[in-house]
């Protein structure tokens, strides 16, 4: 049960990086992401890498499965690995040519209602079924595209994701997890560890659509699991920052009557380069707060009570609430 998901992360940072020195070349000549007014990098530079990281992650997971057997997995299996594709897809044709908002969320939401349906479970037992996936369904879409929001800034997206997969595959390897989310946690860190040292600042590959749309739908099924098998708490703080960042954003915007729909550097995350900090300074909070959710998260798990899980989500809140008012300050030296 350990030793097979803990298999996945060298097979899938191998894969990935492999992929992505087979695929920088078209890369390089067909998508460009070319800076602009709204853009944290000034030179042109290569986006797409994600795609490295999806097919890795299938890959591994398939390659386990097909050697472990995939039993009782093998429907939701099917149904992520077709989902997560669409969205690859999707997300592809975006970075060539931008999409409608309406069909991009139409996609998304025929997605995320497959792997809601597919997961099952109840959160909410006092709540009628269909209200409740109606709930899991937005929040997944909202997720999905949260991710794609944040991912704005060299090795933020690894430095989100890293400590989020990381926690859950401890949590799976000591049997608070199923198998199949353990797996995938790990063939997904594993995709990020090898995508990590082409995207370290200053970067010479982006995600793009095609990694950061279906990553997002990776972490909220993984999330979603997290919250079906008793862990909702934990499924809460550890993308707290993404959420709150994220959320507050569009928040402020719809209350400015801005276009939500259209690219912006209002996120928190990217006034604080603007306010003086160096983009790994950011990037490095931004770690380290995750690692700290993780730690908070892993605490409601070990000790479940609601004393606890309150202090816990105290304690996040308080953690994401400090870092954002740090970014939204200008920087200090010496």
């Amino acid at each position: 049960m350990v030793l097979a998901p803990l298999a996945a992360v060298p097979l899938a940072a191998g894969l990935s990086a492999g992929l992505i020195l087979a695929l920088r070349p078209l890369l390089q000549r067909y998508a460009l992401a070319r800076p602009n007014a709204r853009s944290s990098h000034t030179v042109p530079t290569p986006q797409g890498g994600g795609i490295a990281i999806v097919l890795a992650v299938l890959a591994s997971v398939g390659a386990v499965l097909a050697l472990r057997g995939a039993g009782l997995d093998a429907l939701e299996a099917l149904i992520l690995a077709h989902a997560t594709l669409a969205l690859a897809i999707l997300g592809a044709v975006d970075d060539i040519r931008p999409l409608p908002a309406s069909l991009r969320l139409g996609v998304q939401a025929v997605v995320v209602a497959g792997l809601v349906m597919a997961v099952g479970g109840r959160l909410m037992p006092g709540v009628p079924v269909p209200v409740e996936r109606a709930v899991a369904i937005l929040a997944g879409i909202w997720f999905v595209n949260l991710v794609n929001f944040m991912d704005g800034l060299d090795w933020m997206t690894v430095a989100a994701f890293v400590p989020l997969t990381a926690a859950l595959l401890l949590l799976g390897a000591s049997g608070g997890l199923p198998f199949l989310p353990t797996l995938v946690a790990a063939a997904l860190l594993g995709g990020l560890l090898g995508f990590a040292p082409f995207n370290r600042p200053v970067a010479r590959l982006f995600l793009g659509d095609v990694g950061s749309l279906p990553l997002g739908l990776l972490g909220a099924w993984l999330l979603y699991r997290l919250a079906v098998a008793g862990g909702l708490a934990a499924a809460i703080l550890l993308p707290l920052y993404y959420l709150a960042d994220a959320t507050l954003t569009l928040g402020r915007r719809l209350l400015r009557r801005e276009p939500v729909w259209q690219a912006h550097r209002s996120h928190w995350y990217q006034r604080a380069t603007d306010n003086g900090f160096p983009v790994i300074a950011v990037v490095g909070r931004v770690f380290l707060l995750n690692l700290a959710l993780a730690g908070l998260a892993g605490a409601t798990l070990l000790w479940p009570s609601w004393p606890v899980t309150v202090l816990a989500c105290g304690a996040g809140i308080a953690l994401v609430a400090s870092v954002l008012h740090a970014f939204a300050r200008r920087r200090t030296i010496g």
